[in-house]
């Protein structure tokens, strides 16, 4: 899960970029980077860090130009502490490409060896992100005619990327000279919309960072299509796969997007919203409401499924959490033992809220279960006397490859475990989970147009269609070695893995 965007505008894009990416923070927050361009030249400046440390004066009036883009790297893929990994990532021909990717590509190590020995292309990093873009300098450079690059030549050269790569990926790219490509992964599994702002366009993973800038949203790009906007921001659209099948990953909906963005025409805000009601009735049957004395939300996710599950439980909705914002999100630090370190940082219990009381937790979702721990343990240290806790979402048991932090079985909580070995595991009273089928309906059902959704890491069917334990052993050996010090996706069933 990153975060990208690509702006096309009459002024100065780099504040433009800038602020895209603070909305776009919650996405990543390893690195950082902006590239624009100016007179066929380009100027970048990435590090490491969160965008308001990666980014002072100086980077800014270095960035000239009325075209550009820019990434929040979140790693799921390479080496998740080098600093050579930020993107975006620059290749000199043809034309000279800059290229910004948020997914993760199943086939990248076949990719690499293609590259390497048929199209004596080098790749210099771990990131799969290099070896898109050189896949898709390949391809342009076998349709250019020189310094003529007409739109449906850049569409040959994306039809080309579809049907060599596997996996998930949106894209925002710059040609020089020529203007901004934007493309999609054929099931749309990652995010990506486009707007407009009078001549401007603005390309970006969530529709928040369009209108907090001052563009209205026109549409999302389509699974397999792609988008070339000239300098002068004329925009050319053309579908370039064979094959589509609308799958936008649910995990968005669960907890990666922000609740103010639309993504594939759904609020996100209103499909947790309907999370909360489906756990509602899945509460109800499972815990009498009259046990409970008050509902609890842990921030920030949750929020809206638990205010929907306690009115329709007819229950107090209470804030009994404090969250420190200057501490990242736990979900996407890096190793376990960080992730455990700043829970308590991250988190303080309002103690009169839960002091005698039957408490009701509800969380968007538990992954590995190391902040659900520490949390029903602050609440217990807080006075409860029995601690419930829902999560909006199903349990997680297979590892996600489609570039969210799921890698590996062992660390998470629900894999080959019954959902009373989690409770243990957890220590709370109770333990309630969405259904699989209940979310995907509840999700779903705000926009019947879509095919259906990427749930793999809920019901372990990957929608790319090629998927197996031995292949998410050799994913996982691109990450190096996790904390616990080996990858155990050898041990995985999937079920229909081979499923599309």
């Amino acid at each position: 899960m990153c975060g990208i965007v690509g702006v096309v505008d009459q002024g100065p894009v780099n504040q433009l970029i800038y602020d895209a990416l603070l909305l776009l923070q919650h996405r990543g927050q390893d690195a950082a980077g902006i590239v624009t361009e100016h007179k066929r030249k380009f100027f970048m400046h990435k590090a490491k860090g969160m965008v308001r440390d990666v980014f002072r004066t100086r980077n800014m009036r270095s960035l000239q130009g009325h075209s550009g883009l820019g990434q929040v790297r979140y790693p799921t893929a390479g080496n998740a502490y080098s600093e050579e990994e930020a993107q975006p990532f620059y290749v000199n021909a043809p034309f000279g490409l800059v290229l910004a990717h948020n997914g993760n590509l199943t086939n990248a190590q076949e990719l690499r060896q293609e590259l390497f020995q048929t199209d004596h292309r080098h790749i210099n990093t771990e990131s799969d992100s290099e070896v898109l873009l050189n896949v898709l300098a390949h391809e342009l450079d076998k349709v250019s005619r020189g310094a003529d690059l007409k739109p449906d030549d850049v569409f040959a050269a994306v039809r080309g990327v579809h049907q060599r790569v596997r996996g998930s990926y949106a894209v925002v790219a710059l040609i020089a000279g020529h203007g901004l490509l934007a493309f999609r992964d054929p099931y749309g599994i990652r995010p990506l919309c486009v707007g407009r702002n009078g001549s401007g366009v603005m390309v970006a993973s969530e529709s928040v960072t369009l209108e907090g800038n001052g563009f209205e949203l026109v549409r999302d790009v389509q699974p397999g299509e792609a988008l070339l906007v000239d300098l002068s921001g004329r925009m050319y659209a053309q579908s370039c796969a064979e094959r589509i099948s609308h799958h936008p990953c649910i995990f968005e909906y669960v907890y990666l997007a922000r609740p103010d963005s639309v993504l594939d025409g759904i609020s996100v805000y209103q499909a947790r919203l309907n999370l909360g009601q489906t756990l509602a009735r899945r509460v109800a049957s499972m815990v009498p409401p009259k046990e409970i004395d008050v509902v609890i939300p842990i921030p920030e996710s949750s929020r809206p499924s638990a205010m929907q599950l306690a009115q329709l439980l007819g229950l107090p909705y209470r804030e009994g959490f404090v969250k420190n914002r200057y501490v990242g999100r736990t979900f996407i630090m890096p190793g376990q033992g960080l992730r455990r370190k700043s829970v308590r940082q991250k988190l303080n219990a309002i103690g009169s809220e839960f002091k005698d009381r039957n408490v009701l937790l509800v969380d968007d979702s538990i992954v590995r279960g190391t902040t659900s721990r520490e949390i029903v343990q602050m609440a217990r240290d807080a006075g409860a006397r029995r601690v419930y806790l829902a999560s909006a979402a199903p349990p997680v048991r297979f590892p996600n490859v489609y570039g969210i932090d799921m890698p590996t079985s062992h660390e998470l909580v629900a894999h080959n475990r019954t959902i009373e070995e989690v409770r243990q595991s957890i220590g709370c009273d109770a333990l309630i989970y969405q259904e699989v089928d209940a979310m995907k309906q509840a999700v779903g059902s705000l926009n019947p147009a879509l095919a259906g959704f990427d749930a793999s890491c809920f019901d372990g069917v990957y929608v790319t269609g090629d998927i197996t334990p031995e292949g998410i052993v050799r994913l996982n050996q691109t990450r190096g070695p996790s904390e616990e010090g080996e990858s155990d996706g050898s041990r995985l069933a999937l079920p229909n893995a081979h499923s599309a």
